[in-house]
């Protein structure tokens, strides 16, 4: 048997006024994920569990079946894990951001998106003026900052915080005055760098300063094929999930063209998924696209990303035969511009039938699945629980 989950990043949302009270995934055309509902049976997902902010990183640990209460450190460590740096056991990974703030106001959290060769610049610059730290290049605004010895602090994602004012959410506990130190040289070395001076010219939004957060040592997690009997793999353009597959022992598939923004390669994706079957037993295809757009509050792309990616999950539909899952890991509310701990819709072709027709949130809260615990979803889709 062949198992494929089909994971959305923030792709639930609430009732938006302009698509005529309907959220995203009611209003777009997609008919590849309405055929999963419609052939399959569907429910809704707890994908954050009790006490834990509603991260990216808690909910896919959960879909995956592992028990953030054992399991999790922190973002940093699990993004750590997959760009390769190797971490001692006291040392803490730090999610570092680069990010726009302007008189004393997150005003974008990914500093515009700013490119990948632009980050690494930045990043170059500044970790030769921190010697108590390094700093490690990721893609695009997401990087690493790596304090040996670390005590660990408490931090705010700064995509909580669009728009609002940061003074109420400086790190605090063991490394915050540490981190404040980081953050200050990072604005001096940011003020007049090059890479800010022809972003400026451009047009575009400087990156002002980094943004640390969401720090932990170096996670063990079981062997998912060990767990679950079934061999592994991930596809995704973002660290933190291929951070999480690694911990795993799952096989990470590198596609080109998919960038973890709007402009990903979703058919690419898609293939690759479909290939890595013929390899594998179970594939977690992530697409990071629907939730960048709820961070941007912008409805339009929002649709536009469910859509393209429906289209996906029609070639997928046309080559894999087997257990079908589809969801996303937490809602992005356009509203909001940020996450929250709702249930999210799901929908599974391969176990059965309901009365469920459609894809979305409204629609699964019908489904014979009714409401399920992220942790049992994959023994439910491989039948362990039997």
């Amino acid at each position: 048997m062949k198992y494929l989950i089909i994971l959305g990043d923030g792709m639930a949302d609430w009732p938006c006024e302009v698509l005529d009270n309907q959220t995203p995934l009611a209003y777009a055309d997609i008919p590849h994920m309405d055929r999963i509902a419609r052939t399959g049976r569907s429910g809704m997902l707890k994908t954050v569990k009790d006490g834990f902010e509603p991260g990216s990183d808690i909910a896919n640990l959960s879909v995956l079946g592992y028990d953030p209460a054992l399991y999790y450190t922190g973002r940093g460590a699990l993004e750590a894990v997959s760009m390769g740096v190797d971490l001692a056991p006291d040392d803490i990974a730090y999610r570092c951001n680069l990010v726009t703030v302007t008189d004393g106001m997150m005003h974008d959290f990914s500093a515009g998106h700013i490119s990948s060769a632009e980050g690494a610049a930045l990043l170059t610059s500044l970790d030769a003026a921190l010697p108590d730290v390094s700093l490690f290049s990721g893609v695009s605004y997401r990087h690493l900052l790596v304090v040996p010895d670390g005590a660990g602090a408490e931090t705010t994602p700064p995509h909580d915080i669009v728009d609002g004012e940061i003074a109420g959410h400086l790190p605090t506990g063991g490394d915050a005055a540490l981190l404040a130190e980081c953050v200050r040289v990072s604005r001096d070395i940011f003020a007049d760098h090059p890479v800010n001076r022809q972003r400026i010219a451009d047009g575009k939004v400087p990156a002002t300063q980094i943004w640390p957060w969401s720090g932990g040592k170096k996670p063990q997690l079981p062997s998912f094929e060990e767990r679950y009997g079934v061999r592994g793999a991930m596809i995704s353009a973002v660290d933190l999930l291929n951070g999480i597959a690694r911990c795993a022992g799952m096989d990470v598939v590198t596609v080109p063209g998919a960038t973890g923004y709007l402009d990903t390669d979703y058919m690419a994706k898609a293939r690759y998924a479909v290939a890595a079957l013929e390899t594998t037993d179970f594939v977690y295809m992530h697409v990071e696209a629907p939730d960048e757009a709820g961070h941007l509050g912008s409805v339009e792309e929002k649709v536009r990303a469910i859509e393209r990616l429906d289209e996906a999950v029609g070639y997928i539909l046309e080559h894999v035969e087997g257990v079908i899952a589809l969801l996303p890991d937490h809602p992005t509310p356009v509203a909001l511009k940020t996450h929250t701990s709702d249930p999210v819709p799901f929908a599974v072709m391969g176990l059965g039938t309901d009365e469920v027709d459609s894809y979305s949130e409204t629609a699964a809260e019908k489904g014979s699945f009714g409401l399920m615990d992220a942790l049992d979803f994959i023994l439910m889709l491989t039948k362990k629980h039997e």
